[in-house]
């Protein structure tokens, strides 16, 4: 594996690239996230992908959001089950990265420590686009924005009529993914409906992996004119099914992994959202552009659970939340300005129901896996401001302040068992400042840096958890918790030429009061028992490589290389004394590199891709009690190798095959709870009118 990562970064060293291939980093013209405004991404002081909807589904062949991610430097893909996704991005994943659709945040104050589930009801398939920005963007998003922010744009209502049709199929798990969409429209108005169901079978020899998805969204725009319009959308998402194997009986030991007790673990959840958006441009020489939106979403979980003794458990959680923000861009006398305000209400409702084994209820618990009978408000201010200090060099610097607060009035009291409740509040100021450099008059080198500032609230799954935690573990509530505290420095460069071009980056970020779990010793409803303390100081830093070459006509050869490192004071056991140990789950040196050849009339495609990621022995306390997920020792390196390829058969129809996994590696992404598919040939026909 030593040898493939150095294959990695020689490759990568002579052919870097910022606008590579679908199975890298390939951006368009503009991406919005960075700046909250449209910016070519050559001219961002930050390091920046952008997915379209053509790569995510006609040339990757994604199957679900996270994985649709799974290219890109930096991002690690963790799955606890086939039907559940966390991307780590920069060595942070779940509540510490902000997942957007449309602008607004998909996280909620529910989300756990570790991977999550919840980036899986974002259907790939309803989307326009995918933007990636890696780094601290507290300043511009708020809370949670650590590793990275992702925004998921979804398809714009059209200007005339058109329906489009697609089914993609996967061998290692016979799936069957189908969608339809229509829509209509003129210069003044357009709708478009679209619904996508997903059938998985068990994935190769490892049952009880398969499960069920429906996805339905809609869109309605009214134009004022060519700059202005109302837009009204909604989305629906059901999984049904979704099992954790890796804790039950129907786990599979792997490299030394423990299995599991339990005869059933298993969810069922469902999101739904709905919201109203003004979007203006040029409404006056005093303001360039105006977004306004509000909205609604509501997200449930059901866990079921069948114990080794046949007794049962029903736990879920019921999340509603109201939204609004609103934001301004203006020009000014040093530059444009960008501010806004946002705010978001979680209203919590959580249950838990005990029963024996032949199903009759025994007990009620006092909450779920949060408080129940809960709220949590979050508010910010922002502003930006994009200063040309000349006309090579451009500063970007800004400001948030934001609120939190928390009220849950059901939480078991982790030491005597009985009811209790708690509120709690906090602020936060954090700050940013970024340059871009052009350094040549042909524009085309460009040197960024900048220190972003990052926090996170602490928040209800922080505050009040009684759930599991990670093998045999159980986590309890923890009142009086602080905010956690990031400062991100990075510097990098970006080149771009007729026929390569280039990025390279590299980060610090300092860790300060984060939240970690610390074990207790004591035993709670049959498990150990950990709760959250602030107490994880520490840093991670890392570098990323990225490249293409095109060295002769319609070929193309290119690849990306990340590695990082990093540490954080953790409890090893259940005394009270950290000590330094590796980040959770830290991303190993990963890398990929491919040769792509490409006709363009009819265009018609084929590419071989190598996909590598060395051996993680760098383990922290957590993940080495992790039996289940991680090998004794850590996780095993892998180099996957994939071909695909595309036919543009007319204007309305194309065909995409794939062969993943050549050689049938049976290999697994590093604390996931699953192995990834063996051989698999996945085909996708797409048929547009």
């Amino acid at each position: 594996m030593k040898r493939l990562v150095m294959v990695i970064f020689v490759v990568v060293g002579s052919c870097f690239a910022e606008e590579t291939n679908q199975a890298s980093l390939r951006m368009p013209e503009v991406v919005v996230t960075a700046t909250r405004s449209e910016t070519p991404a050559f001219d961002l002081p930050y390091a920046t992908q952008s997915l379209s909807r053509d790569v995510i589904q006609d040339e990757q062949m994604s199957r679900t959001l996270p994985e649709a991610l799974r290219e890109i430097p930096s991002v690690m893909i963790q799955k606890t089950a086939y039907g559940q996704g966390s991307p780590y991005i920069r060595g942070f994943t779940g509540f510490r990265t902000l997942m957007l659709v449309d602008g607004i945040r998909l996280n909620n104050s529910t989300f756990r420590d570790g991977p999550n589930q919840y980036w899986s009801t974002v259907d790939p398939f309803s989307l326009q686009r995918l933007e990636v920005v890696k780094g601290p963007g507290s300043v511009l998003y708020g809370s949670d924005a650590i590793g990275g922010t992702v925004n998921a744009i979804t398809l714009d209502a059209p200007d005339t009529l058109a329906a489009r049709t697609c089914y993609r199929f996967a061998s290692a798990e016979d799936s069957h993914i189908g969608r339809g969409e229509a829509g209509t429209g003129n210069q003044q108005v357009g709708i478009t409906v679209g619904a996508t169901y997903k059938a998985f079978g068990d994935l190769n020899d490892q049952p009880k992996t398969g499960y069920d998805e429906w996805n339905v969204d809609t869109k309605a725009e009214y134009r004022f004119h060519p700059d202005s319009k109302l837009v009204l959308g909604y989305q629906h998402a059901s999984q049904n099914d979704v099992w954790r194997t890796h804790r039950t009986i129907y786990g599979i030991p792997w490299e030394g992994t423990t299995i599991g007790t339990d005869k059933q673990l298993s969810y069922d959840q469902w999101r739904d959202l709905v919201y109203l958006q003004y979007r203006a441009l040029k409404l006056s020489p005093l303001l360039e552009s105006l977004t306004v939106s509000v909205s609604f979403q509501q997200q449930d979980e059901l866990l079921w659970r069948i114990k080794n003794n046949n007794t049962q458990q029903k736990q879920g959680v019921n999340v509603g939340t109201p939204g609004f923000w609103v934001q301004a861009q203006t020009p000014g006398p040093l530059g444009t300005w960008t501010c806004g305000l946002e705010y978001y209400h979680d209203i919590v409702d959580s249950y838990g129901y005990n029963y024996n084994a032949v199903g009759t209820l025994t007990s009620t618990d006092i909450q779920g896996p949060v408080a129940d009978d809960a709220s949590y408000d979050l508010f910010g201010a922002f502003v930006q401001d994009e200063i040309p200090l000349n006309s090579r060099l451009k500063f970007i610097v800004g400001g948030r302040y934001t609120f939190a607060g928390v009220d849950a009035n059901k939480v078991r009291n982790p030491v005597t068992g009985g009811v209790m409740s708690l509120s709690d509040s906090w602020n936060s100021v954090v700050g940013s400042g970024r340059f871009i450099y052009q350094l040549d008059k042909q524009d085309r080198w460009h040197l960024f840096a900048g220190v972003s500032q990052g926090f996170r609230a602490p928040n209800l799954s922080d505050l009040t958890r009684l759930d599991i935690a990670r093998s045999g573990e159980i986590e309890t509530a923890a009142p009086g918790l602080r905010p956690e505290q990031f400062v991100t420095g990075e510097i990098g460069l970006k080149t771009r030429h007729d026929r390569f071009s280039a990025e390279l980056a590299y980060y610090y970020t300092d860790i300060h009061d984060m939240i970690i779990r610390a074990p207790t010793g004591n035993i709670v409803l049959g498990a150990l028992e950990v709760t959250k303390r602030n107490a994880g100081n520490g840093y991670l830093h890392g570098v990323e490589l990225s490249g293409r070459y095109e060295f002769a006509p319609q070929w193309s050869a290119f690849g990306w290389f990340s590695w990082m490192d990093g540490e954080v004071d953790s409890y090893p056991t259940s005394a009270p004394l950290t000590e330094r140990k590796p980040l959770s789950r830290l991303m190993p040196a990963s890398g990929q590199i491919g040769l792509r050849w490409e006709q363009p009339k009819p265009r018609l495609w084929i590419e071989a891709v190598c996909l590598m990621a060395a051996a993680q022995h760098e383990l922290s306390p957590d993940d080495e009690r992790d039996t289940q997920r991680i090998p004794p020792g850590g996780t095993p390196g892998y180099g996957v190798f994939t071909v695909r390829g595309g036919w543009q058969i007319n204007k309305y129809a194309s065909l995409s095959v794939a062969l993943e996994n050549l050689l049938d590696k049976d290999y697994r992404i590093h604390g996931s709870g699953i192995n990834e598919p063996g051989r698999n040939f996945i085909l996708t026909a797409d048929l547009r009118f």
